[in-house]
Order: structure tokens, then sequence, then C-alpha cells
């Protein structure tokens, strides 16, 4: 640096490069300020996400505990929650997430609900959302859908944030975590939410969504849902894996798949995966996705998965991951659930012709299903370039106007 302001003074500008050098320390002094508070806020959090062994029990959407997020939006009320939902086993246990509400007062019979089924984070408890630094910059469509005047509750699905390993990719896992947090939000006083409210998801928060669907009417009766929203969704896992396996997207997705069925549903990961790429695999599975950064990260991590992988050609078509792809891939949704359904043609990791079919057996299923086809749009802006579309279609579902549909066209 010193080096620095001599050649600059020699140059005649002394004046100009001190102001730049009091510009970099005070960048470097609010980095380490924002890095301070991340690691205190990290600390704090840790106790929120983890409840006594008492505080679990209970009434499926109750809550355990909120508290109010700090930098949030100032066109919002944050709060991070922790409630109680129900596991695969039909035990309970807490889920996290975070409830979102416009400022001002409610109109009267309170806010519809808009449950955002957030994408692939990871698979272990710190790739939460509720965690992120970035949260409200993910969820695609936030502004418009608070501007609207609705409620947004985010799930961060079963051991995400909160305690047990995450189910990953697993329907009805997710689903009941999507629906319990609707019905936290409906417990935070002051917030006034109707049982009004519809579901928008992306990737794997697109299965969520459609899972939501499948079950609400059954898992949650006291509530209304009155549509489905989904950007390029995780539908037919087999087909899906089977298309994938040969780029570096589709390793991590198999891989994260794998490591956590393994953990939830006991099926040995050592079956179909060469004992040299099963540290390549745990690695994977530690690294959380936030930004294009930590996707890059991952690209870097699964490398070696490319030379080094699976022992079997396709660990779809052995059991027992034969049967639970096909326990995870969503029926056609009740034909009185209207479905939005959002794909970019571009898309290399859930491929357009998956999609479309899933329309397809909707419609003949009798579902009010409309699809809205993004050129040149690839997976990871696939919510992004929907949301304008999904949130116009979702005020409209809350207005009680007809059901486009696409069937036939």
């Amino acid at each position: 640096m010193r080096r620095l302001t001599n050649r600059a003074a020699r140059c005649g500008g002394t004046g100009r490069v001190s102001a730049r050098v009091s510009v970099a320390r005070l960048a470097i002094g609010a980095l380490f300020a924002l890095a301070a508070v991340g690691v205190g806020a990290a600390r704090t959090q840790e106790g929120f996400y983890q409840p006594a062994p008492g505080e679990i029990a209970g009434p499926p959407g109750t809550i355990i505990r909120t508290a109010r997020m700090p930098f949030a939006p100032g066109y919002v009320t944050a709060y991070r929650v922790l409630y109680r939902s129900v596991g695969l086993g039909g035990e309970p246990i807490a889920v996290s997430g975070v409830v979102i509400a416009p400022t001002g007062a409610p109109p009267p019979g309170g806010r519809p609900v808009v449950a955002w089924a957030h994408p692939t984070t990871g698979v272990v408890t710190r790739c939460a959302p509720s965690r992120a630094m970035l949260l409200f910059q993910q969820i695609q469509g936030l502004r418009e859908l608070i501007g609207a005047g609705y409620v947004v509750a985010a799930t961060d699905y079963p051991g995400l944030g909160g305690p047990g390993v995450h189910p990953y990719l697993v329907g009805d896992s997710e689903a009941r975590a999507v629906i319990d947090n609707v019905r936290a939000a409906r417990a935070i006083p002051g917030i006034d939410v109707s049982p009004t409210f519809a579901v928008w998801g992306h990737s794997q928060g697109g299965q969520a969504a459609l899972f939501t669907g499948l079950i609400a009417k059954s898992y949650a009766p006291e509530l209304k849902l009155v549509g489905v929203a989904a950007a390029a969704p995780a539908t037919e896992l087999a087909r899906l894996m089977t298309a994938d396996l040969g780029s570096a997207g589709g390793r991590n997705l198999t891989a994260m798949t794998l490591w956590s069925w393994q953990r939830v549903f006991g099926a040995p990961m050592n079956k179909v995966v060469q004992p040299d790429a099963i540290p390549a695999v745990n690695r994977l599975a530690e690294a959380c996705i936030e930004s294009v950064y930590d996707i890059l990260v991952r690209r870097r991590l699964s490398k070696p998965l490319a030379q080094e992988f699976l022992s079997v050609a396709n660990p779809i078509e052995v059991e027992p991951w034969r049967r639970l792809a096909a326990a995870n891939t969503p029926a056609p949704l009740p034909p009185d659930v209207p479905l939005f359904l959002a794909q970019g043609d571009a898309d290399q990791l859930v491929e357009p012709a998956v999609t479309r079919d899933y329309f397809a057996r909707s419609c003949r299923a009798g579902v009010k299903a409309q699809y809205f086809e993004m050129p040149r749009a690839g997976h990871a802006t696939a919510a992004r370039d929907a949301a304008n579309t999904a949130v116009a279609w979702i005020a409209d579902r809350f207005a009680g106007a007809p059901a486009p549909s696409s069937c036939g066209n």
C-alpha cells in the first residue's frame, strides 16, 4: 500500500489514491463487521433450531418458538419459526422456516398465504434457507407477492435447520412441512392469516408443491388450497435421474439423493457407489447452495465423480431405489386443484419433455392445467423467469377467477 501511495504522489495523484485507500479500508472493515455479525448470529441461531425433547410433541403446525428476523426488507415483517410437523414414520418432529408478512393492517378476513417451496439448497442442517444471508433474494416473486398483500410461508423442509436428516426429494415429507408452515403462519399474533393458501415452488420445491396439492385436503382439511404453481419441478424421478447421470448437475443430484436415502430409508449407498467415490459424495453432501459461487464450488467437488462414481449402470433400476423413486414421483393433482407449470426449453437438468409429459398426464386426469414454456430459459433461472406470470396466476386463484387450461393446445 505504501508503494502504491508513493507512486501516486510522484504522478501528482496523492489525494485521489488516499481517497481510494480510505474507501478500501472502509470496505474491508465493513466485510469484517459483516462477518462478525454473521458469526454472532449463527451462534444465536443454533439454540433457536434445537428444541428440547419435551417441546416437539404437539399438534402439527403449532409453534415451538418464533424470532423476528433482522435485516429484513423494510416493506415486510419477517419471523424465523420453529414448528411441529410429522416425520416419515408418523412421529412428531420439529421443522424450521420463515413467515414474511406485509406491513400495515390486514384486510377483513385476513391475508391469504403463498407457501414458497425452495429448490435444492443442500442436504445437511446448515443448508437451511432460513439461515441464509440471501434468503429474501432467493424467494422468487417475493416483492410482488408481498405487494399484493399476501403472507409468504417458506419452510426449510425437515432436517434443514431443525434436527434430523433431510429426506431429500421425498414428497410427503416436503409437503407436510409446507402445509404445517402455513398453519404456523396462522398462529403468529398480529399477522391475521386466512385459511386460504396457494403453493409456489421450483425444482425440488416444484416436487414439494405438487405433493402439497396431493395431500392438502386430507392432511389439513381446515385449510383451503386454491392452486399449485411449479417451475421446472422434479416429477418422474427415475427418468430424470437416468437422463442426468452423464452431466455434472445430474451427478450432484444423484449423489445427494443416494446420501440422503441411505440415512432416511436405510438404502445402502455402497451397493451402488464405488468405494473410492464415497468420500467425494460425502464432501458434496456437506456443501450448501446459496449463490452462483456455491454452484461453482459444487462443480469442483463433483469432478472426481466424472471419473469414478457408480458401480452399477443406473441405481434407479436397482431395488430399493427403483421403488423409492416411484413412491416419490407425483401423480396428477385432484381435478379441483388448478395447476400452473413453468418450464424452460433450455433446461438441462429437468428435461422439458418430462415436464410436458406430466402436464399431459394432468390433462388426461381432468386437471385445469396451464403450461408456460420459457424460450432459452435454463434450470437455475426457471422460477425467476416465471415469477411474474406465476404471481398473476396465483392472484386470479385467490380472486376466485376460473382456472385457465392449456390442455388440448
